[in-house]
């Protein structure tokens, strides 16, 4: 157990975390994955946290800006880590992280607060709660007496376990994530009242309502923006924290399904009082949570119609089943294939994951013509291959830093990148896997999206903040594509999810918690 510093001296915070949004489809999230996105121990992750464009989770530099404007504080940074969206973790791999971070604590001597940064949407080759197994373990190294407070994606997976280890969580509110520096910000905040003597108690309750990450927006309102909303209006000084979670049905797990945790100061009524009520409002709305795709095929004849009408408004379509934050590959063809076979002109699309292509338009130079063969390394069920004459107009490194959105301010590697002309459809090739959420992919080769009738992009819902200033939302298309990221949950083969469960069983019904 950590004993507490006298109350003169600063106050000694641990900081550590691990980000993983698991796709139980998706192939296996390794070391080498974590190692290549984010992976920083000791003095390290506050030398990164303090450049102007970090490369690790938002939440660290946030986290640690609001500590050091609100007076003298101690950071202990111990290890934070993060890969892009990907399968499951490998659990030896995982125990390995644990096992560090507890090293870490234990070493760390007088420990005053605890703040951990993860997704909370991760699992592992062996466990269906890897961030349960994480916060028990930090719970039980530094004792009951030290407060812990994190704070998790809004598409996190909550367990029973994460809510009992730790004093407060926190959760995004905005969808696409813009608000990551803020949730730290409260979190700081939070965990500064409980360092003070604060005391706090939480309730939880987790529907059986898995909607697909395609009805979670919040920007331009809908059901989940409205109990997000919701519980933001009916906060009172009782209240500390109010958290909507809407979760990530790809896990596959029994955690899945949306979860309302609200932390009271003190006496735990009001917060029962409050879940109840939002978990209430969420059930009867049940039904909004069911979001409509556009066909492929409307979509291909809504871009020729841009394409050949400058007066109509250009589009942006989101290639929705294969998104790669959200463990999709970024590689299928269904939407290239499509817009290139009707004669679609012009078009932007990116980013295409094909280190191999993208490696050989580099090795021809700018001006080169080759056939692009997508996904020459093999096919598997949704990558198939895709051969096209192409000419390269464009090439990058791949290094940048995000400008809008979801990665303002953000240090990004795609690796090596190429614009190939296909004829109407400007394909943008890239090495490591990202979605295509900031403006910067296109920009990077010279692209003029401004100038684009069509976009297309590998990404599921957070390009909207990256592009919402070339298009409005009712420019918008969610395009019904096949892959490892499908809204049409009916096709997923689910085995972890308990059911039944809304909208795959829409007969479900919800039995309210009973407390006493």
């Amino acid at each position: 157990m950590a004993s507490p510093t006298p109350n003169s001296a600063p106050k000694r915070v641990a900081l550590l975390g691990m980000h993983l949004e698991s796709n139980a489809f998706a192939p296996v999230s390794g070391e080498i994955d974590f190692r290549t996105l984010c992976y920083l121990e000791g003095e390290a992750m506050l030398a990164e946290a303090r450049k102007p464009a970090p490369a690790m989770p938002a939440e660290v530099p946030g986290f640690i800006a609001d500590m050091d404007a609100n007076g003298a504080w101690t950071p202990v940074p111990i290890l934070v880590t993060g890969a892009e969206p990907g399968g499951p973790v490998d659990h030896g791999f995982f125990l390995r992280v644990l096992a560090d971070m507890k090293r870490g604590l234990r070493a760390a001597g007088r420990l005053d607060g605890i703040y951990i940064t993860n997704h909370g949407g991760m699992t592992s080759t062996e466990s269906p709660d890897p961030d349960g197994l994480l916060y028990a373990m930090v719970r039980e190294t530094v004792g009951p007496g030290v407060p812990v407070v994190a704070t998790v994606d809004l598409h996190a997976n909550i367990s029973e376990t994460m809510v009992d280890s730790v004093d407060v969580l926190i959760s995004y509110r905005t969808n696409p994530h813009v608000d990551q520096a803020e949730r730290a910000a409260e979190a700081a905040c939070a965990l500064r009242e409980l360092m003070a003597g604060g005391a706090v108690k939480a309730a939880f309750i987790r529907l059986p309502l898995t909607p697909a990450s395609v009805a979670l927006l919040t920007a331009t309102g809908g059901p989940y923006a409205d109990l997000i909303t919701e519980g933001q209006r009916q906060m009172t000084p009782e209240i500390l924290n109010v958290s909507v979670v809407g979760g990530f049905i790809f896990s596959d797990t029994p955690k899945n399904g949306l979860a309302v945790i609200v932390t009271a100061r003190g006496d735990p009524a009001p917060a029962r009082r409050l879940a109840l009520d939002l978990a209430r409002r969420g059930w009867a709305e049940r039904g909004r949570f069911v979001k409509e795709l556009t066909p492929l095929d409307k979509a291909v004849a809504i871009a020729v119609a841009a394409g050949r009408d400058p007066a109509r408004p250009a589009a942006i379509f989101s290639d929705a089943g294969d998104n790669p934050g959200g463990g999709g590959r970024g590689n299928t063809t269904w939407l290239l294939a499509a817009l290139h076979k009707a004669g679609a002109q012009g078009v932007l699309l990116g980013v295409f994951i094909d280190p191999a292509l993208a490696a050989e338009a580099h090795g021809r130079g700018v001006g080169g013509r080759l056939k692009a063969v997508f996904n020459r390394a093999g096919e598997t069920e949704f990558s198939k291959r895709f051969e096209v004459e192409a000419k390269i107009i464009a090439l990058y490194h791949g290094k940048c830093v995000g400008r809008r959105g979801l990665w303002a301010g953000t240090s990004l590697d795609f690796g090596l990148m190429a614009a190939l002309d296909l004829g109407g459809v400007t394909a943008v090739v890239g090495t490591l896997r990202k979605q295509c959420a900031d403006p910067v992919c296109f920009e990077a080769l010279g692209l003029d999206i401004a100038k684009a009738r069509t976009v297309a992009v590998k990404s599921r819902g957070h390009f909207r903040a990256g592009f919402d200033e070339f298009f409005s939302p009712g420019q918008v298309y969610e395009v019904d594509t096949s892959g490892l990221t499908s809204p049409v949950l009916s096709r997923l083969p689910l085995k972890g999810v308990l059911r039944p469960v809304f909208p795959l069983d829409p007969d479900t019904t919800w039995q309210e918690p009973e407390w006493g």
